[in-house]
């Protein structure tokens, strides 16, 4: 079975087709957030640490954490802004992070600070971000997340989406980098523009499960991108996507009914052994309880390190 092993310091988390779901926390992203960007900006980190706490109280297993505050130049301070969030956050939490950024240089910042094995967000096809990503997961000898996107952009046609994602793993083999610690993205369209967007990714999941035997991900609410009542879409998508083969997920672990599904999943699919953590949670649960979601904790169909939120013209 595949794995893909992350940790921090003191805790080990799994990634594989045997292993219950992978929830990522979303949150400590400044993109589409003005007020967090600002806050970050101004070296407040009082809305950073609230949502490291809130999200591993929530459930997730890993946190994204993105320091891309778009106001300034990336190269020059994204840098220690993105190692002064990771080693924050680290100090809060015990969780794996997964450290998020366009910008090599702050990918390596924030890889010199973190401490356990950290998943990287991301490697895409282009083969200047190839040759830049790649060499630095094997020094830090840590996986990542590849996104099936290249120098054309984001193909509609999920047969290229694929041939990108194999042409990421195959030159990760060069640099002696395991199929087991890439971990695909294959893109989830948002189905308000591409009715077919659903059905896409989950053949694209299993084929990559099958062929390539590499764990997947992805920015699940990028699917309900522009249509109403989003987290309903959500909440569908996850429990479809893991049934086809997916095994992880950059998330919002707050929305109480995107969790459900997810643990209720894990229990349809086996990975939840004799239903005890969905028994743990919901023992007491009574219909009507969950929490109403706050204004700023829906995701927003960002895209995540990765470049090529395009799609590439036909």
């Amino acid at each position: 079975m595949t794995q893909t092993v992350v940790a921090s310091e003191t805790r080990t988390a799994i990634i594989g087709f045997d292993q219950p779901f992978c929830v990522i926390g979303e949150r400590i992203n400044p993109t589409g957030r003005k007020k967090l960007a600002a806050e970050m900006l101004a070296g407040n980190f009082e809305t950073v640490k609230a949502d490291a706490l809130a999200q591993v109280a929530a459930g997730a297993t890993m946190l994204d954490v993105n320091a891309g505050v778009t106001s300034i130049d990336p190269n020059e301070s994204e840098p220690p802004l993105l190692a002064a969030t990771v080693e924050l956050v680290q100090s809060l939490v015990d969780v794996p992070l997964c450290i998020d950024s366009s910008v090599p240089a702050a990918l390596a910042a924030g890889l010199a600070v973190c401490k356990g094995r950290p998943l990287v967000n991301s490697v895409t096809g282009e083969e200047d971000r190839l040759e830049i990503v790649l060499p630095l997961c094997k020094k830090y000898d840590v996986p990542v997340i590849a996104i099936s996107n290249d120098e054309t952009g984001i193909s509609e046609d999920p047969d290229v989406r694929f041939a990108v994602a194999k042409k990421i793993v195959e030159h990760a083999m060069d640099y002696g980098i395991k199929p087991h610690d890439i971990v695909v993205d294959p893109l989830v369209m948002p189905i308000g523009a591409m009715g077919t967007a659903g059905l896409q990714v989950f053949a694209l999941v299993r084929r990559l499960r099958e062929e390539l035997k590499v764990n997947t991900s992805c920015g699940a609410s990028n699917v309900s991108f522009g249509i109403p009542h989003r987290h309903g879409i959500n909440a569908a998508f996850l429990p479809m996507a893991i049934a086809s083969g997916m095994t992880s997920a950059i998330m919002n672990p707050c929305r109480p009914a995107e969790m459900e599904a997810v643990h209720a999943a894990n229990v349809l699919m086996g990975t939840d052994p004799n239903c005890q953590t969905w028994i743990s949670k919901y023992r007491d649960h009574v219909p009507g309880n969950a929490a109403a979601p706050t204004a700023d904790a829906g995701g927003g169909g960002r895209r995540r390190g990765g470049r090529g939120a395009r799609l590439a013209k036909a």
